[in-house]
């Protein structure tokens, strides 16, 4: 009788065990997971981490700065971003910032061009331009990406090319990136917006067929205080032995002739500000 009473107690005292135990990893679970609320206030946190931590030039075009896009197909990098026009086989602009950190950098140029593998509808190919008489001329320049290996390679993407004539890429337009290299180390940093002008019936190269631009643009803006000042160039797919700042123009008249929208974020009142400059002295001083 004794034996039989000890089971019980025994089993007794198991059961509640056992149901102690459930309770617990129950509580345990619930303290756990966190609120719908909660999460969404988590991932909030996360993504302003991952933004914090991301590079200077992405961290800028994820803020403000990059124009309107004609058809959407916008590829970001991790030291620019493109807005691709499949009708003419090229960006219709790339952005991106330049500090006088990355102007320092030491990158060797590999020409490692190539076809863009996140161009949704395919980028023009080496092939496109073979013997066309036109250089592939960088959009973001190559000497502007020295500050890693990577930032070097990815400015060799077809998609960062344009159909130039070579006495213009080697030579004036050559000049204008030089000085924009200057221009971003006396200014601490720059953003900066590059891209062709097409005709109305612009020739084309290759089996894509890439269109050969009549001009260049290339927006700069200086975007810290306490002087925040914007300037523009525009200049003819050719030669040229003239000054690259007679080739100033206000942002409003790139605007005019490309359709692109470049400051939308600003507020308006900045964005006509910045738009309507033109003057270089603001960049050059008493030179």
């Amino acid at each position: 009788m004794a034996n039989k009473a000890t089971r019980y107690l025994l089993l007794t005292i198991l059961i509640v065990a056992v149901f102690i135990i459930i309770l617990l990893l129950l509580k345990s679970q619930q303290t756990s997971e966190p609120t719908t609320s909660e999460s969404a206030t988590q991932e909030q946190r996360d993504d302003k981490q991952q933004e914090n931590e991301l590079p200077p030039a992405e961290r800028a075009i994820l803020r403000d700065y990059l124009p309107s896009s004609a058809n959407q197909q916008i590829v970001r990098r991790e030291h620019y971003a493109l807005s691709y026009a499949e009708e003419h086989e090229q960006a219709e602009w790339v952005a991106y910032e330049l500090t006088d950190i990355e102007v320092q950098g030491n990158a060797e140029r590999e020409d490692d061009f190539r076809e863009d593998p996140e161009v949704r509808t395919g980028s023009a190919s080496l092939k496109d331009y073979y013997r066309s008489g036109y250089d592939r001329g960088h959009l973001a320049p190559a000497a502007d990406m020295k500050i890693t290996e990577d930032a070097m390679s990815e400015s060799f993407y077809m998609s960062n090319m344009s159909p130039q004539e070579p006495s213009f890429n080697r030579g004036i337009w050559r000049k204008l990136e030089e000085e924009v290299r200057e221009l971003a180390v006396e200014n601490g940093r720059l953003f900066i917006v590059t891209g062709p002008v097409f005709g109305s019936d612009s020739k084309k190269i290759g089996e894509n067929g890439v269109s050969i631009p009549q001009a260049y643009y290339k927006v700069l803006l200086d975007y810290t205080e306490p002087e925040v000042k914007a300037i523009a160039f525009l200049l003819a797919n050719e030669g040229s032995k003239k000054d690259v700042y007679d080739f100033v123009v206000t942002i409003d008249s790139v605007e005019q002739v490309t359709s692109i929208d470049f400051f939308p974020a600003l507020p308006d009142l900045e964005e006509n500000r910045l738009e309507s400059m033109s003057n270089p002295s603001l960049w050059i001083g008493d030179e």
